[in-house]
């Protein structure tokens, strides 16, 4: 039952490969680097889920790093080790974090945008090229082989138009959740940076009085 639904499936996909024309591989091709892209955004944020934690837990975890875990727990290190000797050392420590985490991150999500765009693009390409296809089978004199022409380019018209559609339509919602993390990542940071720099100068300000 499994294999004649496989084979069902391999044959029905063929059918529409070869109905689209010549830009159902690239089409192809592009779906599959466009899901790739996505995908490995969402396991980027599946291994750096520190983000995840709550405001209320943060402000202890930067009160007290040694109770937090993982990454969690190098961040704050980092940040809170005696090196850091002022608030401008803060800051371009979490600078380098920031950078570190959001810069491959918005990177990877630009291509994967310019990616998305070009999807129902191609398939208006294919739009084009089919109804090509179709004028010429018109300009040809009538008979069964110009019928053929001109059932081709509609099927190959809007095959390329739907596959473009089908590809960019699911991976523009994966974009804006991908942004939505992103913005959750950045968030998180900008909270420990900003309860970081408080701890710090509150100390800086009880070593004043204590001087």
């Amino acid at each position: 039952m499994n294999n004649s639904i496989w084979e069902q499936f391999q044959a029905e996909f063929m059918t529409i490969l070869t109905d689209g024309g010549s830009l159902m591989v690239p089409l192809t091709l592009l779906a599959l680097t466009i899901y790739y892209t996505a995908f490995k955004l969402f396991y980027f944020f599946s291994e750096h889920h520190f983000y995840k934690v709550n405001r209320d837990r943060l402000i202890g975890l930067v009160e007290k790093p040694s109770i937090a875990k993982d990454e969690l727990r190098q961040v704050l290190d980092y940040t809170q080790n005696d090196e850091v000797s002022s608030v401008d050392e803060v800051r371009a420590r979490f600078a380098e974090i920031f950078s570190s985490y959001l810069s491959e991150i918005d990177s990877k999500r630009a291509f994967l945008l310019i990616l998305i765009t070009t999807a129902p693009l191609m398939g208006l390409l294919g739009t084009v090229m089919g109804m090509l296809t179709t004028f010429s089978g018109l300009a040809i004199s009538s008979g069964g082989s110009t019928v053929d022409q001109i059932a081709a380019g509609i099927s190959e018209a809007l095959i390329t138009t739907q596959t473009g559609l089908i590809i960019a339509i699911p991976a523009y919602v994966m974009a804006t959740l991908i942004q939505k993390r992103r913005n959750e990542m950045e968030a998180c940071l900008t909270t420990m940076e900003a309860l970081t720099i408080q701890l710090y100068e509150k100390k800086l300000n009880l070593n004043e009085e204590s001087a």
